[in-house]
Order: structure tokens, then sequence, then C-alpha cells
């Protein structure tokens, strides 16, 4: 089976230190992982790297067999990579459903001008009301993005995730900022988007539910790999618990 995602000793240092150092996994489609480390491990650089952010300075990115190291991000969304951003970005000014349009077009033209002017949009604003409904802002499609709460400014961003016929979704802190409730309801939404065959990897602070909803955990530390398996074996590993507790990120991390 060829991997969804598969990171070859991957690499990058800034100002001398290393933020990644020989990351080295391998992604089956359809995994749900949970990607958790202290502070400062690296988790969002890795991330970075893989949406084709940040340049690694060694090693590959193979998104479903194809070798994207050295291609634009935009170029990996045709590959069927998808992220979402811990720090919400819709267009504000635009409507819910618009927005969603606007990324469906996105993957065919990566020009968001060329996309609202070229997308047969008949069609699109049937499939993005469809995705908006399936993510529970069904009955939003005209109020302004910018208008939402939070919670569902988050729930925006899974659509305009999903809008782009996505393989596999890298989530970047989905439940930063949100409540127990708003958290909960979150994640039952990612699990709802991986219950549909797509592969997820969340960067998430609360292992609450990364533990609920995971169901392999790959933990970073210093840019190192120190963790990859089952959550509860992991986290049983001595090694991971020494740097939590060590971090002083313990408790932040379980809240």
């Amino acid at each position: 089976m060829i991997a969804a995602l598969q990171l070859e000793d991957i690499a990058v240092r800034f100002g001398g230190v290393h933020a990644v150092d020989g990351v080295t996994v391998s992604i089956s489609p359809g995994e749900f992982v949970g990607l958790i480390g202290p502070n400062g491990a690296g988790k969002t650089t890795l991330i970075r790297i893989v949406a084709g952010m940040v340049k690694p300075d060694r090693g590959r990115v193979v998104l479903a067999g194809n070798d994207v190291t050295g291609k634009s991000t935009a170029s990996r969304v045709r590959k069927g990579l998808a992220l979402t951003h811990q720090v919400v970005r819709p267009f504000r000014e635009m409507t819910v459903l618009d927005n969603v349009v606007l990324a469906a077009g996105y993957r065919r033209t990566s020009n968001p001008l060329q996309a609202m002017l070229h997308v047969e949009r008949w069609r699109e604003s049937e499939r993005a009301a469809d995705i908006l409904v399936r993510i529970g802002l069904g009955g939003s499609e005209g109020k302004l993005a910018g208008s939402l709460p939070l919670g569902e400014m988050k729930r925006l961003e899974v659509a305009r995730a999903l809008a782009v016929d996505p393989r596999i979704i890298l989530f970047d802190e989905p439940l930063a900022g949100l409540n127990q409730a708003e958290a909960a309801r979150q994640i039952d939404t990612i699990a709802a988007v991986h219950a549909q065959g797509i592969t997820v990897v969340l960067v998430e602070h609360n292992l609450e539910e990364v533990m609920r909803s995971c169901r392999r955990l790959i933990v970073l530390n210093d840019g190192h790999v120190i963790g990859d398996g089952a959550p509860t074996a992991v986290m049983a590993d001595p090694i991971v618990f020494e740097a939590y507790v060590g971090s002083g990120s313990a408790t932040h991390a379980a809240h």
C-alpha cells in the first residue's frame, strides 16, 4: 500500500538550532494520527514543511507516492493535501458559502481571483452548501464569515479544507481557544471527516481530546520523534512522560 504521507529524514534548522532533526515517518491512507509534543518540539514546523511553507534543509516529503519536496503549496493541494490553521483565516467580508466556493475553485486554478471568476459557481455552490450542512453550518451560508463565533469559524476552516477534495488533512491546533464543549464538538466534526476515508494528522495540545480521537500518536521533542504507536502505550512510555514533565508543559498540554 502506498503511504498517504511519507517523510524521509526531514531536517531544518533556524539560526543554528535544529527545529526538526531527522524525522522519518510513514502514515497510511485512512489513519487518524495525533502529532504531539511539548512547546517548541517542532510540530508546527514539521506541518509547515509538509504543506510546502517551509523548505527542509534535508529529506523528502512524499504524498501518495509523489515526491513533492520541491513543489509549491498549490501543487501539493492538487495532489490531495489540505491544511487548517491554528489562527482561522477566512475571508471575513465574504459569505460563509463563498469562502467554501472559493476554496473549491482554488484547487483548480491555484489563483483566488481566477477561482472566483472561472469556477462554475452553481455546481460549486451546491457542493459547498452540502459540505456546510455536513460539518454543522447549514443555514449559515449567507452570513459574513467574520460574524461567526470562533467555534463556527473553526468548522468553516474544516469546510474549506474539504472543498479541495483532500486525501489527507493536516489540522494545526484546531481546538485552540475553544471551551470544553466546543472542543468536543470540533473533534467530533474532525472524526466525521475521518469517517469519510480521509487521512487525518492532528497537531493538538488538548491531550484529553487527542486520546479520545486518535488511533496513533507520533511524539516530537527537540525536533526528534521520541514516540510512535498506540496512544495508551506511547503515553505510558517514560521517555514521553519525561519530555512533558521535564518541559513543564504537562499541565498545559492536559487542558
